[in-house]
């Protein structure tokens, strides 16, 4: 059997959340104006919706920036990062790497997942190829690196999720500190499923989970106690 890393498998037996109300399928629209972001965008929303409002820059936000509010969501243009982002930053060979982070992202939402709600995507022609921005749906709540004394059921919710993820068999690259948002009323959403799939059935996910981690609380200065997350997810 051919494995498809980006169709969503079932959940398991022990799957800890309670599986939402499916999304309504998306429409696309053409040559469309997006708020901040100029026009000649297609597109796909449910019913072909299109934010609408002011946009509102989100500066106080981790990784590459551009980041943008409109109403209730946000909008995140894609940009390469590593060493290729001197080079070409924010131009892709086709739309697909967009359409498959929504694919997933709405199957990890759909199960019940703590993540922000995913609303669609769109792109246009930008050079050889095509540009594109995420949106979803706004959520409040601070990024874990600006209040690493988490108490311990806080710790432990994120233990939980990322045992999840390996339990279900869904590799997030970008499973960053600064990806893990906290929000006042308690709990944990996860962030930005770029280049997420979901691996072939056995696969131990949880030392790349791991080494993935480690090396972003090192690169961010982080306490001793926040490394105390890593350990209270069980070894998969």
């Amino acid at each position: 059997m051919i494995h498809d890393p980006y169709l969503v498998p079932p959940l398991p037996p022990n799957w800890p959340y309670e599986p939402g109300k499916p999304l309504r399928p998306l429409g696309c629209r053409l040559n469309l104006d997006l708020p901040g972001l100029g026009g000649g965008w297609r597109v796909c929303t449910p019913g072909g919706l299109v934010p609408a409002g002011d946009p509102v820059p989100l500066t106080d936000s981790f990784g590459r920036g551009g980041l943008l509010r409109v109403g209730d969501l946000v909008l995140r243009p894609y940009r390469r990062g590593g060493f290729l982002r001197h080079f070409n930053e924010r131009t892709y060979r086709t739309h697909l790497r967009f359409a498959a982070e929504y694919a997933v992202h709405r199957g990890i939402w759909d199960s019940g997942f703590p993540t922000v709600e995913p609303f669609g995507y769109a792109w246009r022609p930008c050079g050889l190829g095509v540009e594109g921005v995420l949106f979803t749906r706004l959520a409040e709540g601070e990024p874990w690196p600006r209040r690493w004394d988490l108490s311990a059921d806080r710790s432990m919710d994120i233990g939980r999720a990322i045992a999840a993820l390996c339990e279900w068999g869904l590799w997030s690259p970008d499973l960053n500190a600064t990806n893990v948002l906290l929000p006042a009323q308690g709990g944990l959403l996860l962030l930005d499923w770029d280049q997420a799939r979901f691996e072939s059935p056995g696969t131990n996910l949880w030392p790349r989970y791991r080494a993935r981690l480690e090396r972003s609380l090192r690169k961010l200065g982080a306490p001793a106690e926040a490394y105390a997350v890593i350990e209270s997810a069980p070894r998969l």
